[in-house]
């Protein structure tokens, strides 16, 4: 199955959907495996057309390359997406990655060239590791900050007491909830990462993720910030939806997922 209306042959693509069906190191409730199937089936029920941008997604040339399809190897599994990542990004072709659990941005961001990480998420996920693992969903803004010169985490509610203290820093940013919609992404001149993990919302709005955290940020402000970022940014994911809802996690994905190409085909700010 592929997403609907990604449409275009990879040779004239300017943005490829890329499946990430990991599900290796989940702590809480498993199913992220099933998150690009959910995705892709969810996003059918949406109109081709984008009145705000004036565009179709049909006509934004998107290209759907498939699954990379999960090893028993973590590390392994995150080469291997890395080069599909880089693959892509060297014929000038935006990655758009579904998760499949966190850890898969890791392979992005080796993957690619940019200045700041920007992740909507619940969790600072600045550990080190998580149960002696340094490859853990726990980790990623902390791996995220080997390849790029600042982090900035959206929505943040949720940490450890050192994960907390190492979020002071200068090279991390942590908005609370309540201060998202007033956040200034302050891009100019700089290239993004933007990454969504699901739980950035309320469970309310989308209980079908592994790591519920209530209080969490409504579909409008999550929209909004994936808008104001989308046009700086040289890829995108959308991960941590599994299969323990009716669907709402994975729509809400898979319309962030269009969100994000109308505003940066549009070059909307």
């Amino acid at each position: 199955m592929t997403f609907p209306g990604a449409s275009a042959d990879r040779s004239a693509a300017d943005y490829a959907v890329v499946g990430a069906p990991l599900d290796a190191t989940t702590t809480f409730e498993p199913g992220a495996r099933f998150g690009p199937r959910r995705v892709r089936h969810y996003a059918g029920a949406f109109e081709d057309y984008d009145p705000r941008t004036d565009q179709h997604f049909t006509d934004c040339a998107v290209h759907d390359h498939g699954d990379v399809g999960p090893t028993d190897d973590v590390d392994s599994y995150l080469t291997f997406l890395a080069g599909t990542v880089g693959d892509l990004d060297a014929a000038g072709i935006r990655p758009l990655l579904l998760g499949g659990e966190h850890t898969v941005s890791v392979a992005a961001c080796r993957a690619l060239d940019f200045d700041v990480f920007v992740c909507l998420d619940a969790h600072l996920d600045l550990r080190e590791a998580y149960r002696g693992n340094s490859l853990s969903h726990a980790t990623v803004t902390r791996h995220a900050l080997e390849e790029a010169d600042e982090v900035v985490v959206l929505g943040a509610r949720s940490g450890s007491e050192a994960e907390w203290d190492r979020a002071d820093a200068e090279d991390v940013t942590a908005v609370l909830p309540a201060d998202v919609p007033d956040w200034d992404p302050d891009l100019d001149g700089r290239r993004a990462y933007l990454s969504v993990d699901v739980d950035a919302a309320d469970p309310g709005f989308a209980p079908g993720t592994g790591t519920k955290e209530p209080f969490g940020l409504d579909p409008t402000t999550i929209r909004d910030a994936v808008r104001a970022v989308a046009p700086h940014a040289v890829g995108f994911d959308v991960v941590e939806v599994n299969d323990r809802d009716d669907g709402q996690a994975a729509t809400l994905a898979a319309k962030l997922l269009r969100a994000f190409v109308f505003a940066h085909a549009a070059g909307d700010e």
